[in-house]
């Protein structure tokens, strides 16, 4: 239990040794599972609940505050992470309503099973009293499921946003105390879970705009009591403004792509032009994503495997294609023995990404001088449509 405010408090459980979100998602700095109480003058809210793995640590936390009724469960989100622990909570508190809008109510109903009777559906704008405390519900969809939304403390001037403005780190302190250390696992959280949806997040990002916010309060990583930060970093993450930077995941099995792979980042550094280069047996696909948020162009580097790309290329191109960076322009390198059609099966693969595709380099056997002057080629090109959009003097 940690005190944002008088009478709000922090109740919510760190995961320090978490390092896989999802069964998909690295987590080098391990998360948090915010909840949040704020005690009114005749009523009480809990807003969201916590991983049903961290029950213990919430039904605690409320316990050492002597909280014997709760008068709402405010339910931002229905993914687990949030609403896991909803069935306990309602069981300890058996008189509280759980209180969302109707489609995170059905979500909950199928995942949880909770009775019908329990809730109390608001719509967008819509306000309730603790008494001297006001919540006002704001509907954030697609950040990053259809049905979030946030919740406002009018008096506090507090935004409880849920995944919004959030960062996957385990930290004792309930504050930013060091926004370079928050910056990363922001960007990286921005990446993975909202970068798919850019546009709702600028829609989202406006929509918030006419809110005086002293704090926010997001469901994962520390609270932000200088909003300024996060809000800033999300209006650069969700532009379209581009970098003067190619990201280059890649993978080889019997060294040509690797040597293909060497000289055009050569080739780019060369002409000014900052790469990002991933080996894809090793890669944390967090930091790929975190690439991607920013580069211009994407090249992806993979050895034919029976005529197709490589089984990590593939998946490299289908994560690319699912986390739709503003990317503007994309291409293909890489190797084959004796036939290839990799460069169509991978290119086939991004249809999300609205890129223009440059001229791949595809080389029989291991590259040679021709093999080399295509890279350069190839980097010429980069070079060109990046000066063309206004990235490169």
């Amino acid at each position: 239990m940690r005190i944002i405010k008088t009478s709000i408090f922090s109740v919510g459980a760190i995961d320090w040794d978490a390092r896989l979100f999802d069964r998909l998602i690295p987590l080098p700095d391990g998360t948090s599972y915010n909840a949040y109480l704020i005690k009114g003058s005749e009523k009480i809210a809990l807003l969201d609940t916590v991983d049903p793995t961290k029950t213990r640590v919430l039904l605690h936390n409320l316990s050492t505050l002597g909280i014997d009724k709760i008068d709402y469960v405010i339910a931002h989100h229905g993914e687990q992470d949030h609403s896991g622990s909803l069935p306990d909570v309602l069981a300890k508190y058996p008189m509280a309503k759980v209180v969302t809008n109707p489609k995170c109510k059905g979500m909950l109903i199928d995942l949880l099973d909770i009775e019908d009777d329990k809730f109390v559906t608001v719509e967008d704008g819509e306000t309730l009293s603790l008494g001297n405390k006001t919540l006002q519900f704001i509907y954030l969809p697609w950040v990053h499921w259809p049905e979030t939304m946030g919740t406002y403390l009018v008096e506090d001037k507090i935004l409880f946003p849920c995944d919004f403005f959030g960062s996957h780190l385990a930290t004792s302190s309930v504050f930013v105390d060091d926004e370079a250390s928050v910056y990363e696992p922001a960007k990286r959280y921005f990446a993975e879970i909202m970068m798919p949806f850019r546009k709702q997040v600028n829609s989202n990002l406006e929509k918030l705009s006419g809110l005086e916010i002293d704090i926010i309060a997001p469901s994962h990583g520390p609270v932000h009591n200088q909003p300024k930060f996060i809000i800033d970093a999300y209006k650069d993450w969700s532009s379209d403004t581009v970098k003067n930077e190619v990201v280059l995941p890649y993978v080889s099995m019997h060294g040509s792509t690797a040597a293909m792979v060497e000289y055009f980042v050569d080739a780019l550094i060369k002409r000014n032009i900052a790469v990002r280069q991933f080996e894809l047996s090793t890669v944390d696909i967090g930091k790929l994503a975190m690439a991607l948020v920013d580069a211009a162009t994407v090249v992806i580097g993979s050895p034919t495997v029976l005529i197709g790309a490589h089984p990590l290329a593939a998946y490299a191109a289908f994560l690319a294609n699912a986390l739709r960076p503003k990317a503007r322009f994309a291409s293909i390198i890489g190797s084959y023995g004796w036939g290839s059609k990799m460069v169509e099966q991978l290119a086939g693969m991004m249809p999300n990404l609205k890129v223009e595709i440059l001229d791949p380099v595809l080389i029989k056997g291991f590259p040679k001088d021709d093999g080399f002057a295509a890279l350069d080629r190839l980097a010429d090109d980069v070079l060109a449509k990046h000066k063309e959009i206004g990235i490169v003097n």
